[in-house]
C-alpha cells in the first residue's frame, strides 16, 4: 500500500490529504488500529524494556517525568484487573497488560528527603500536566511497539475502579492508574481494520477556531465512512453522531466515571 493509499484508508475517502513523503514512521502511524484479538504467545525478551525506553523518549513538562508504569503478566492479576475493568476479554488473553500511572509519590519522596513539602503538586495544573506526559509516554510505547509487529488497545475501563484498581497494584497515595494498554502479537485470522477518523475539515483550522457548516457536513460524511467500516467488520451499524451523543448524555453513560473527583481526592490528590 502506497502512502497516498494510506491516507485514504484512514479517511475512507478518495479525496483524502495527498501524501508530501513516505517513510516508515509515517506508515506506522497511519496504519495504526486497536487490536482486541492475540496469539497466545509470550513476548520476546526484552519488548518491555524496549517499550519503556521509547516511553521515556517522549516530552517531559519541565522533565518531571511524573507517569510510572506496572507490566503485568501474571494471568490471575490481569484477570482481576480485566473483571474490574468491564470484562473485556483481550486483558485476559494478550500476554502483557500496562497500567499507565500518573506518579506524584515520587517527587512527594523526594520532597520529603530535601525537607520540603512539593505543596505545588496539590493542583489541577499539576493533575493535567501528568496525564498528557503519561498520555505522551505511552503513545510513544504505542508506536515503538508497532514497529516490531506487535499490536495494542487502550484500556479506559481501568478508571472504572480506581480505588480497586490502586489496591490489586499496591499503589502508595498520590499515584492514579490513568488507563491501560494491552500489548501482544495480533491474530492474524481476526485482522483488525483501520478505522476511519472525522474529516481533516472538522478537526483542522487555520488561525483562530471556527464553527461553520462545514461542521455538519463533515460529521454526515464521517457517519457514511463509519457505517461503511463497522458494515465490513461484521459490526451494528450506527452513525457516529449517535454513538457520540450516547456516550456524552450524562453521568449514566459514564460506567460509574462520574465520581472520580471523589475518587482522586481519597488517592491523595487535592485538586486546588
Amino acid at each position: 500500500m502506497s502512502l497516498d493509499e494510506a491516507f485514504r484508508t484512514r479517511y475512507r475517502d478518495e479525496d483524502a490529504p495527498v501524501a508530501i513523503a513516505d517513510n516508515a514512521t509515517l506508515r506506522t502511524l497511519l496504519d495504526h488500529r486497536s487490536v482486541r484479538a492475540y496469539l497466545p504467545e509470550p513476548l520476546d525478551p526484552g519488548v518491555i524494556e524496549t517499550l519503556v525506553a521509547a516511553a521515556q523518549s517522549a516530552p517531559s513538562s519541565s522533565n518531571l517525568q511524573v507517569w510510572s508504569v506496572v507490566a503485568v503478566q501474571d494471568p490471575a492479576r490481569k484477570a482481576r484487573l480485566a473483571a474490574l475493568a468491564g470484562n473485556q476479554q483481550h486483558i485476559v488473553d494478550a500476554p502483557l497488560l500496562l497500567v499507565w500511572l500518573i506518579d506524584f509519590d515520587r517527587l512527594t519522596q523526594i520532597g520529603r528527603a530535601r525537607g520540603t513539602q512539593p505543596q505545588a503538586l496539590d493542583y489541577l495544573e499539576s493533575f493535567v500536566l501528568g496525564t498528557v506526559d503519561t498520555a505522551l509516554a505511552a503513545q510513544n510505547a504505542v508506536v515503538a511497539l508497532e514497529s516490531l509487529g506487535l499490536g495494542s488497545v487502550y484500556i479506559g475501563g481501568i478508571r472504572n475502579q480506581p480505588s480497586a484498581v490502586a489496591a490489586e497494584l499496591g499503589l502508595p497515595p498520590r499515584v492514579f492508574p490513568l488507563f491501560g494498554l494491552v500489548v501482544g502479537k495480533p491474530d492474524p485470522l481476526r485482522h483488525a481494520a483501520v478505522k476511519p477518523r472525522l474529516p481533516q475539515a472538522s478537526v483542522l483550522f487555520h488561525e483562530t477556531y471556527r464553527w461553520t457548516s462545514r461542521q455538519d457536513e463533515a460529521a454526515a460524511a464521517y457517519n457514511i465512512a463509519l457505517r461503511a467500516f463497522q458494515r465490513d467488520q461484521g459490526m451494528p451499524q450506527r452513525d457516529w453522531t449517535d454513538l457520540a451523543g450516547d456516550r456524552t448524555r450524562g453521568a449514566d453513560a459514564m460506567a460509574g466515571r462520574d465520581i472520580l473527583r471523589g475518587v482522586l481526592r481519597d488517592l491523595g490528590f487535592a485538586l486546588r
